[in-house]
């Protein structure tokens, strides 16, 4: 599992803590390439291709981050936005076997769901061969069939423009469908795989957002419940001494 290190502080209201989060999965676990089906760049460049033929707006390229891609990008940028999708909400949805979790304890990553808004990230890519500058990041997103891939109008400061934005496969076996809070953080707090605790994503996206200005409810609600089941998790397994 990937050495954690602690950054800045954050708000005085978050619970969760990449402190926590190693104490309570301190043994790593392996890779299982069984757990996931990926596909291969042959298999993607189809989609990719059929992506980029859609594509409207202009000269500019533009990516929509609101989850991990906000915290590590697949690409050069040559600028970033604060940004606003409406008809779709950021939420855990998409269940993670590999990675951050296993076939045993799926973890959860995020995916823009139906319904209400997302603040999140506009990022501007660089370069003219759009196939080189997207295929990173549609190898990353779209290789284990999770999303589907869409070009929708992102309301920016600097005015409306037509981002590449990632939505949840409601038919893929990976969707979770609406489960509560409760639920969805029970299955983050339990979940690790071989790059690390599904718990530590959550951070780095409530941190990310937390930097940027950005409150959401789901994220905020999740890891003060994620927080109490690690704490929890950490008092039944420490050594009473």
């Amino acid at each position: 599992m990937p050495r954690l290190t602690s950054p800045a502080p954050l708000a005085d209201d978050l619970d969760l803590s990449l402190d926590l989060i190693a104490r309570a999965h301190a043994v790593p676990v392996p890779d299982d390439e069984t757990a996931l089906k990926l596909l291969t760049d042959e298999e993607l460049r189809p989609g990719l291709e059929a992506v980029i033929a859609d594509r409207t707006g202009g000269d500019e390229l533009w990516v929509f981050a609101y989850g991990s891609l906000m915290w590590r990008p697949e690409f050069d940028f040559a600028e970033s936005r604060l940004g606003t999708v409406r008809g779709f909400h950021r939420r855990f949805c998409l269940l993670q076997r590999r990675f951050r979790g296993t076939p045993d304890k799926p973890g959860f990553v995020l995916a823009l769901d139906r319904g209400g808004l997302c603040r999140g990230v506009a990022f501007r890519l660089m370069g003219t061969d759009l196939h080189q500058i997207l295929m990173p990041v549609w190898r990353r997103e779209m290789r284990g069939m999770g999303y589907v891939a869409r070009w929708l109008p992102v309301a920016t400061e600097g005015g409306t423009v037509p981002a590449l934005t990632f939505l949840v496969n409601r038919a893929s076996d990976r969707y979770s469908g609406r489960l509560t809070d409760a639920e969805i953080a029970d299955r983050i707090a339990a979940a690790c795989g071989h790059l690390g605790p599904s718990a530590e994503y959550l951070f780095r996206t409530v941190e990310a957002c937390a930097a940027l200005g950005i409150r959401d409810r789901h994220l905020w609600s999740l890891q003060k419940l994620v927080a109490e089941r690690l704490r929890a998790r950490i008092g039944l397994t420490a050594d009473p001494a």
